[in-house]
């Protein structure tokens, strides 16, 4: 994926790996610039815990430029699922049933075929009931 925007940037998050997941040390995930050092979430998190897409944070950049995420400024009444798609081996087909299942009611994701994962982000209007 591209940087979507001028006004995006790429917010990275330092990872624990244990018992070697996740697989990464680090993830970038797509931020919207706010200025100011604060940036929001526009990217279904993989692998960071405990952050969902529309938080506000504060980020800094290092030497090298990259911008690194600080405290949460702002919580969005989002959250993040994170799903392993066994059916058919987590196939294409098979992670976009999941999708299509879970935008009926009102939830948006995206799959990765490297780990059969479908990431959704759930908005608070999301009729899971």
């Amino acid at each position: 994926m591209t940087a979507p925007g001028a006004n995006y940037v790429k917010l990275h998050f330092r990872l624990e790996i244990e018992d070697d997941w996740p697989p990464v040390g680090v993830e970038g995930l797509w931020a919207i610039d706010l200025g100011d050092g604060i940036v929001r979430l526009d990217n279904v998190p993989w692998f960071v815990p405990g952050v969902a897409c529309g938080d506000v944070f504060l980020a800094s950049a290092d030497e090298e430029g990259l911008f690194w995420a600080g405290d949460v400024v702002r919580p969005s009444e989002n959250c993040t699922i994170r799903l392993i798609v066994l059916r058919d081996k987590g196939s294409v087909a098979a992670r976009q049933s999941v999708l299509d299942l879970f935008r009926d009611l009102g939830v948006r994701g995206e799959g990765v075929e490297q780990f059969r994962m479908v990431a959704l982000d759930v908005p608070p209007t999301a009729d899971l009931d």
